[in-house]
């Protein structure tokens, strides 16, 4: 066992049993006494658990990419066995199979969720599900860290501050990442207080849109969000998760940054402002312009939730918006925009330069001020592949058990993309409590499989599968 492994899952057990510490305080503080032994043995479990692998005497052994691959997927899959303790041991009296995939689901920032009305839950436990969501988006955002040397040369040194890959230097920007969510998150929460949304629900909904998640406190978006006002504030908050967590950062200490360290936010800004320009002039027949900007930031950030109104016939471009997400270094899922530019420019000056070979075509980022390299149009087409590939799989296994075919379709790219079933893509009414053991085995692998670098995947096949 590498010092990397338990060093890792170390830290996020013991940041686990802080969180299970606040939620024991919530309820103390609250009277509520109903779950409260649960999150107790949450604390302890998560406590021992975590002071165990961080003191564990590991054996000296060299840190490559494989060992980072292997920590990042194995923190998926174990970190979740402790989310679930609170939901088994409740009254509520959910299966093991149920707990994981609630705890899958907000630990990946999913949001696809077994309970189908949030109001007979006790506050404690919602406030739980928020956690999740919240320690999955730092957990999601170490690992970028983790295995930023998987990333293009280019990208990473834009995004990252110029990571190098030495273990100090990780360390430093893990710190910063942290520091940069936590009061992002605060933000968030401070945001939604002065618009007037209550603070418990202001603390859930900061913690599922920093963290790009789709748990609500609430069965009914609209309830809260009843005016103009809230749905535009809420809206411009989620493009929180759009944009790279960096951006705030960069943007205060401007002067010590050169255009290259916005490169990437500001082709995003461009992408979205003519989404919006589009809907706005095309699809905007008997609909608001707060609705649209709402249902556009909760695509593109895939986040997911919506609003009762949104008209699911535009299900198909808002899908398009889920898939190609949103910046490297946020807690969105996607392709990613920068990915999909790259190809296309590359594909258009291929066929320019054979259509026209007296002519010379670039390959480069112009606000990047740099080419792009052979091998990162390979690196992008693959992963381009994997998730076709990935999303044909997993939509055959669900038409297999009985999905219809255009639930299937829908589940399958908001599975991999990590975002939640809601109104805007016409799965409102879809329940995830009464699938089949089968059918949320798959869909726990896959959320899993949607939330790490595709990428990686074949890094593992070809280290330990093809000699």
């Amino acid at each position: 066992m590498s010092k990397l492994l338990t060093n890792y899952l170390g830290f996020f057990s013991v940041l686990i049993s802080v969180l299970s510490l606040v939620n024991i305080i919530y309820c103390y503080y609250f009277n509520i006494y109903l779950n409260i032994d649960t999150y107790i043995y949450t604390l302890l479990t998560s406590l021992s658990l975590g002071f165990g692998l961080l003191f564990f005497k590991n054996k000296v052994t060299k840190i490559t990419i494989f060992h980072k691959i292997l920590t990042v997927i194995l923190g998926y899959f174990l970190i979740p066995l402790i989310i679930s303790i609170p939901y088994y041991l409740s009254i509520y009296n959910i299966s093991l199979l149920d707990c994981y995939f609630e705890a899958i689901s907000g630990f990946t920032s999913t949001g696809f969720s077994i309970f189908e009305n949030i109001k007979h839950l006790d506050q404690s436990l919602i406030l739980w599900r928020s956690t999740s969501q919240w320690i999955g988006g730092i957990y999601f955002l170490f690992s970028i860290i983790l295995l930023i040397d998987i990333f293009d040369d280019k990208i990473k040194k834009s995004l990252t501050n110029f990571i190098s890959l030495n273990n100090l230097e990780s360390f430093k920007q893990s710190i910063k990442v942290f520091i940069l969510y936590f009061f992002l998150t605060i933000f968030i929460f401070l945001s939604l207080n002065l618009v007037d949304i209550r603070s418990f629900d202001s603390l859930n909904l900061s913690m599922t849109i920093i963290s790009s998640g789709g748990f609500l406190p609430f069965n009914n978006l609209d309830i809260i969000l009843n005016t103009n006002l809230k749905k535009i504030a809420f809206s411009l908050l989620m493009l929180f998760s759009f944009f790279s967590l960096f951006l705030s950062y960069n943007l205060i200490f401007f002067r010590r940054k050169n255009l290259n360290f916005f490169a990437e936010d500001i082709y995003l800004f461009i992408y979205l402002s003519l989404i919006i320009l589009f809907f706005f002039i095309f699809l905007n027949f008997d609909y608001n312009f707060s609705l649209i900007l709402f249902s556009i930031a909760s695509s593109i950030s895939n986040i997911g939730i919506s609003l009762s109104n949104v008209p699911n016939n535009l299900y198909i471009l808002f899908l398009m918006l889920v898939i190609v997400g949103g910046s490297y270094f946020s807690t969105s899922s996607g392709i990613r925009f920068v990915k999909l530019f790259a190809l296309l420019k590359f594909s258009l000056n291929e066929i320019l330069s054979y259509s026209k070979p007296n002519y010379v075509y670039t390959n480069k980022f112009q606000l990047f001020d740099t080419n792009i390299d052979l091998k990162d149009i390979y690196k992008y087409f693959l992963t381009l592949i994997i998730f076709v590939s990935s999303f044909f799989l997993l939509t055959t296994l669900l038409t297999i058990s009985e999905i219809n075919f255009e639930d299937s379709f829908k589940i399958g790219i908001l599975t991999l993309m990590n975002t939640t079933t809601s109104s805007m893509y016409g799965l409102n009414d879809f329940n995830f409590y009464d699938l089949n053991s089968y059918t949320k085995f798959i869909l726990i692998l896959f959320m899993t499989i949607g939330r790490f670098e595709l990428i990686s995947l074949l890094i593992i096949i070809k280290k330990f599968f093809i000699k």
